[in-house]
């Protein structure tokens, strides 16, 4: 296992060590789940290309009556 060294602001350290504390855990395995949990993370841009997506799918759906369509499929159950 690899050692590093980081610089961290003494008030986030304290943070850090104190919910280590409240987990039971070590400041190693905390930190080490922050960043696991960081990298698996969905980058900015793939989200921002998602909803461009999603904006062109609605603006190609046109306008529509939302009630009718409840109404429309409501009876088609009947």
């Amino acid at each position: 296992m690899s050692k590093v060294m980081v610089s961290l602001p003494d008030d986030l350290l304290a943070e850090i060590d104190e919910e280590s504390r409240r987990r039971s855990s070590s400041r190693s395995a905390f930190l080490a789940e922050a960043a696991r949990r960081e990298l698996r993370r969905p980058q900015p841009e793939a989200i921002d290309a998602a909803i461009a997506r999603s904006t062109t799918r609605f603006d190609r759906s046109g306008v529509f009556e939302a009630a009718e369509l409840v109404r429309t499929d409501r009876d088609a159950r009947r």
